[in-house]
């Protein structure tokens, strides 16, 4: 709090602006504007947070200092926060607080993020579109990695008293696409600029095949696999000589670039040829750092089961169902690199995206193997995941707190430029890890960039009917989940099925 807590950085900051007013004169307004973060992030970040900071609810620290804000001559409070609009009621600790942000007094407006939305944005649908959800607060969520440029124009009137008040604004998202770059923005950032693209224009390796993630969320894919090769080859090295270097070790990675919010234009997609830096960081876009987890075979069905929770439930003999939960985020699909098991889509997910049991008679995962026999509940594997992932971050329990056994400093995108530099010429081929179980006459749509399209033997090799273009943008494929009909995913592996 102001009076006892010391912060890493000042929690706020005081802009002064020159303003024409209606009449033409002048009018200097000090702005103030307040830095809030979810909690969460003491789970996201723990290796690097824990033992170093400490962090307080985002409602608690902005009803603390708007007033300090404002006794320092705030004529307006804006709250920079990274949060979404969220649902529910309040509650201590929320990672998406904006509403509740809105109802306290002495706020103006409220920028916000996080959820990779976009706000105002018809498409966006609840609890994204329309007013309601904030009360009339000026609000505004201009994307994600600079998609759009959110602009809040407020309408400012100065009462007797001297108190500037909002009466009127409008809230606007523009996509980058459409805005030119600043001539002056430009010059001042050139020298920067072509560093890093001296730096991520090198070559690092070559690949035999294209890597693209198109298809990522319905069969073994090439990328996610070679993240999680990059993984376990550097925590196997790191074991050597330990108590742990006879378990089986695992690894388990996710696809990042899925579409989703971001849209049709949202994926990976390399050519066969020259691997460079910037293409490292296109597979593994975040600093996660490399982590060895101590786990059992209860913790890896577990895993799996709030890993499947990007589909929805399948009914089996209809056609035409929709096969992404689109609530979801692509980057939830963990994959388990070094198991096999299928995937029951007529179940119910049995955990909801905060990571509640939500369906406890529910059980997705089957067939779950370890080199071709069935996987007990006590058997013991060291598994290689990221930093985020290893605290809960997801709807993942935190299983660092418990199971622990290495740290590295290194974020996992280096280990894996290390990986591919190393061997230089490398020809990624999906293993079969996981498919869809059987579901007879039953036809799913699953929808992916129309750049699919150029991977005309991909498309075939999964059977897939293309059905056209959604009102997104996104290509629609017809993918038969049927015994004897075209399959999306090789539906012959089994626990006899050696990997």
């Amino acid at each position: 709090m102001p009076d006892t807590d010391e912060t890493l950085r000042p929690p706020w900051h005081m802009l002064t602006r020159e303003l024409r007013d209606n009449t033409g004169g002048i009018r200097t307004l000090r702005i103030g504007v307040l830095g809030l973060v979810p909690p969460q992030i003491m789970t996201w970040d723990h290796a690097l947070l824990v033992g170093r900071i400490t962090c307080r609810d985002m409602i608690e620290s902005a009803r603390a200092w708007v007033p300090v804000m404002r006794a320092a001559g705030a004529d307006l409070v804006i709250a920079l926060a990274h949060t979404g609009i969220g649902d529910g009621p309040d509650r201590p600790m929320m990672e998406n607080a904006a509403q509740a942000i809105a109802r306290l007094p002495g706020i103006d407006a409220i920028i916000g993020g996080h959820s990779h939305r976009v706000y105002p944005d018809p498409s966006s649908g609840p609890p994204d579109a329309g007013p309601a959800p904030l009360r009339g607060m000026p609000f505004v969520k201009p994307g994600f990695r600079g998609s759009h440029l959110g602009v809040l124009d407020l309408s400012l009137t100065q009462d007797a008293c001297g108190t500037w008040r909002v009466t009127g604004h409008t809230a606007e998202a523009r996509a980058a696409a459409g805005i030119p770059p600043d001539p002056a923005f430009c010059r001042a950032l050139a020298p920067a600029h072509s560093h890093t693209l001296k730096l991520t224009e090198r070559e690092i390796g070559r690949t035999a095949t294209p890597l693209h993630s198109y298809l990522t969320l319905v069969r073994n894919d090439p990328a996610t696999q070679l993240v999680n090769d990059a993984q376990r080859d550097a925590l196997a090295s790191a074991l050597k000589g330990s108590a742990y270097e006879d378990l089986p070790i695992l690894s388990v990675s996710a696809p990042f670039k899925t579409g989703g919010r971001g849209g049709p234009t949202y994926y990976t997609d390399m050519p066969a040829g020259a691997l460079r830096l910037r293409n490292v960081t296109d597979i593994y876009p975040f600093p996660n750092a490399l982590c060895g987890l101590l786990v059992t075979g209860a913790d890896l069905r577990d895993w799996l089961e709030r890993a499947a929770i990007c589909f929805r439930q399948i009914i089996p003999g209809t056609s035409d169902q929709m096969l992404l939960d689109t609530k979801i985020p692509g980057h939830d699909f963990d994959v388990i690199d070094g198991l096999s098991y299928a995937i029951d889509l007529s179940q119910p997910p049995r955990y909801d995206l905060s990571g509640a049991l939500v369906a406890p008679d529910s059980r997705r995962i089957r067939n779950l193997c370890h080199r071709g026999l069935p996987t007990s509940e006590s058997a013991r594997f060291v598994i290689a995941t990221n930093s985020y992932r290893a605290y809960g971050g997801g709807p993942f329990r935190a299983l660092a707190k418990t199971g622990l056994i290495h740290t590295c400093s290194r974020p996992v995108r280096d280990i894996l430029a290390d990986y591919i530099s190393a061997r230089r010429h490398i020809h990624p081929v999906a293993r079969p890890v996981w498919r869809f179980t059987t579901l007879p006459d039953t036809r799913v749509i699953f929808e992916t960039g129309p750049g699919v399209r150029a991977h005309a033997g991909d498309l075939a090799a999964l059977c897939a009917q293309d059905l056209g273009t959604s009102a997104r943008g996104f290509a629609r494929l017809g993918l038969w989940l049927g015994s004897g009909q075209t399959r999306p995913i090789d539906n012959s592996l089994s626990c006899e099925s050696p990997i």
